[in-house]
Parts: C-alpha cells; structure tokens; sequence
C-alpha cells in the first residue's frame, strides 16, 4: 500500500496528540489573506480543545473571529510579533487574562531555536505540497490556487514543533521541489479549498505611496544614503514596509546607475521594487524571509538568486550565522521616535496596539546603519516625542531619524552627521524636532491606560523590554 500522510483536518488534529493546554503555532505569509488560522482555530473549538496557547508569527485584521475563541476558553494566551484590527482592539481594552507576549521575528525564531516557545503542533500553510509533506509557498501545477513565496517564518515551526502539520490547497505528485519544508519533519497533511487569498498579501502596513510628504521624505532619505559614507559598491539594504522606506528605494536606484554602483543583497521582505533592482543588475542577490507581494513571490519560484531563509538565518539574535550580522543599510518606519532615538512601532497614539514588531529591533540594532523615516505629525498626532507610548527598538540601535523638518543623527554617531551636514543637508537637534512637535499641536493628554498588564514586549534578546496596559474608555 503507498505510503501517504493526506488526511482530514479533524483526523491531523487527534493524530498530533494535542491535549488542552499545549501550544499550536502559525505563520503569516498570507497576512490579510490567511484562513488557515481561523480554520484550524474553528476546527479545534468544534472538537472541544480548552485552553491553547496561539503562537503567530503575526495576528492581523482577518483572524478577528479568535475573540469569540478567546472569549469561550478555547485559546487563552497569544504570543505573536503583530496585532491589528479588532482583535487588537479587544484585547488592547483587556479582553484576556493573559497578557500578549510580543516578540521580533528574529526573537521569536531564537525563542523557538532554544526551547523558550516550545510548540506543541504547528499548522502550516502551503501553496503546494505532496502526499509525504513536501512543502513550498510556491504553486507546482495548472490547478494552482495560491502563491505566497517565502515561507521564512514558518520554517522554525517545522523544524523544532513535536508536530507538523501542512495544510494546503494544492496537492501535487512526489516529490514537490524545490520544498521550503522537507516530509521528513511533517506528520500530517491536509487537502483544504484555501490556504489563503494571495492578493491580500500586500494588504496591511506594505504600501507604495503617492502622498507627496512620503516621496519628500523619500527623497530625504534616499540622499542620507548616498551621502551616510556607508553607499558604496557592493553595499547591503534591507527597508520596512512603509511607504516613504519603500519608496527611498526608487531614488537610491538612480544614484546606483548615475555611480555604477551595485549593491550585494537585499535583505527581509522582498518587494517588486527589490526583485527590479535585482533584475536590472543592480542587486546581486535577494535574501527573502516572507515575500511582499506577488512579484516577490512570483521571482523566487523561478530565480536561483532569490533565496528563501528562515526567522533564525534572518535575524537570530543568538545565531552568528544569521543575515543582519552582514546588513549594511536598513530604512524602517515608525509610529513614533523619542528625544533618545526610541522607536514605537506596536501601539498608537490612542494606547490601542496596530501594528508589529516585525525585524524592526533585529535590523535596528545589527545594521551599519539604521535610518528611520516618519513625519513630524500625521494629523494632529506627534510622531517625534519626549517619550514613545511603549519601547520596541531601543534608540542605541538607532541612528538617523529623517522628517520632513530636518533630519536627526543619533550622537553616537558623530561622524554620520558631520557627512550629511558636508552633503548640505540639514541636521537638526531631535529635541528641537519634538519642540517643534508640541509647538504645534500642543502637550496631548494622558492616555487612559488601566492598571492591567494586556501585552509584553520581549527583547531580541529574549528579556522583558516593556509592558502594554489596557485603555480604559
């Protein structure tokens, strides 16, 4: 009889051996496209599992149907790099009794690596897989039905859960390669109607802007590249999701071609800006730990040089191995900056927690050089601070903080500043940033947090950074 592993979810879930109280893990490479997590989740609350803990490796709008499971007992704790949408907002008003553990994405691979977030089963989304558990996030045939490329985050779950189980929408003939996942370290699989709606997954904090103060900012941060001392052939670079970071990349791309200067890799969430830059030869290669958009996806299926890595090679802190060790340049956004160069990228300025560590710290405190860019204000919210709502990157891993009102140098970093103001451009005191802020919009009043402890923020590291109360309304 041939050996095959293809089973029914119910039937997956009772021959993982799970009991109440063990911990079930997800990835999120489908962002707001997924449906594995509610699926699995919804399966597990049918069969009456109580009390299991959700380790993500990120939470976003779409898995807002967890409240009613948190609210019946079937999960009762959460750790994940991200919240948003109404489950962030619950839960920011104190919806569990445990609080949120949130970790960066190098963190959460070093918690998994070294047994700190031991998983029990792990569910894992595939755009194709075989009968033995070959998996990739890449589709193999014509009846294809998604595609979401890298599957950086879930690697450490395969590798180090007592059990694995892939779930996919596309089951294809022995052996599927090139695989993400190896069958050996896969238990079950499971043939479902969709892992998830790949054109989602450019939904959520990625987006390409056209705002004007984004393409200044841009533009900014683009010449504190070229001018930083650190532009020069054969240089790294990594950006975050905004859209000004995002947008940098267009600008740097033409003082590339005007200099002949090429870089040696791009680094974490690959765009369709990256893979045209690696296309025209201006990027030799593309190290992808979760690909940003279709393109993405679509480039590493196909190119040699586009390689997938996993959370620990990505940004492991404990790992000397891994790729931010090598970075040069990262751009990254933030919520809000403070006067010692501390960044928020988790809770807004209303106290409700919208957005994700992600390799925010990982990338910060690794790089040669660390750029945030943000505006003054967005509305009538200060971005530049005399303290940030709660710490995610530390500001010694910081060093530029571009606005639209001048650009910051951290004073660790006297030699940068003395670059840019030789380059003509301008350098101002952050204090003076956050003055100007206040100076504006005045001195907003306290937030409302209640004395409940609903989230905390663990470093790279793997020690307690800060902790995230509830908002009382």
């Amino acid at each position: 009889m041939r050996n095959t592993k293809v089973v029914s979810l119910e039937e997956a879930i009772r021959r993982s051996g799970l009991k109440d109280g063990m911990t079930i893990s997800f990835h999120h490479h489908f962002r707001g496209g997924d449906k594995v997590v509610n699926m699995v989740v919804a399966k597990l609350a049918e069969m009456g599992f109580k009390d299991l803990k959700l380790a993500a490796s990120s939470l976003s709008d779409v898995h807002a149907p967890l409240i009613e499971h948190i609210k019946n007992g079937v999960i009762t704790g959460i750790s994940t790099s991200g919240l948003r949408g109404e489950l962030a907002n619950e839960i920011s008003h104190g919806l569990m009794d445990e609080p949120v553990v949130f970790r960066s994405h190098g963190g959460r691979g070093s918690a998994i690596a070294n047994g700190e977030l031991h998983i029990d089963v792990a569910f894992l989304g595939a755009s194709s897989c075989d009968e033995l558990g070959n998996a990739s996030g890449c589709p193999r045939s014509e009846n294809a039905k998604s595609i979401c490329g890298s599957l950086g985050y879930a690697l450490p779950d395969a590798k180090y859960a007592d059990h694995v189980v892939v779930l996919t929408d596309d089951l294809v003939d022995y052996p599927n390669v090139p695989k993400s996942i190896s069958a050996c370290e896969v238990e079950s699989v499971v043939v479902v109607d969709s892992v998830g709606d790949s054109s989602k997954i450019s939904s959520g904090a990625i987006r390409d802007s056209k705002n004007p103060r984004d393409i200044l900012l841009a533009q900014q941060a683009a010449k504190v590249i070229i001018n930083s001392g650190y532009f020069e052939d054969g240089f790294s670079i990594q950006t975050g999701t905004g859209g000004a970071s995002l947008a940098a990349v267009k600008y740097i791309r033409e003082s590339m071609i005007e200099k002949g200067i090429k870089a040696s890799f791009a680094l974490g969430g690959i765009t369709a800006h990256m893979v045209k830059l690696h296309e025209e030869g201006l990027i030799g290669r593309l190290i992808d730990v979760q690909s940003f958009d279709k393109v993405a996806a679509e480039s590493i299926a196909s190119d040699q040089l586009h390689q997938e890595v996993s959370a620990v090679e990505y940004a492991s802190a404990d790992n000397p191995g891994s790729a931010v060790h090598a970075l040069d340049i990262v751009i990254l956004s933030a919520l809000e900056v403070d006067v010692d160069f501390n960044v928020n990228v988790l809770v807004g300025s209303d106290g409700i927690i919208r957005g994700a560590v992600g390799g925010h710290p990982d990338t910060a405190e690794d790089s040669a050089l660390s750029i945030i860019v943000c505006p003054l204000l967005r509305g009538r919210i200060p971005c530049v601070v005399p303290k940030v709502t709660t710490l995610i990157t530390p500001g010694a891993g910081v060093d530029v903080v571009v606005t639209e009102y001048g650009i910051a140098v951290n004073p660790r970093r006297p030699e940068i500043a003395d670059r840019l103001k030789a380059a003509g451009l301008k350098v101002v005191d952050i204090h003076d940033l956050a003055a100007k802020a206040t100076s504006v919009i005045g001195v907003p009043d306290p937030l409302p947090f209640g004395d409940k402890v609903v989230g905390i923020v663990m470093d790279r590291h793997g020690k307690v950074l800060d902790k995230i109360y509830n908002i009382v309304d």
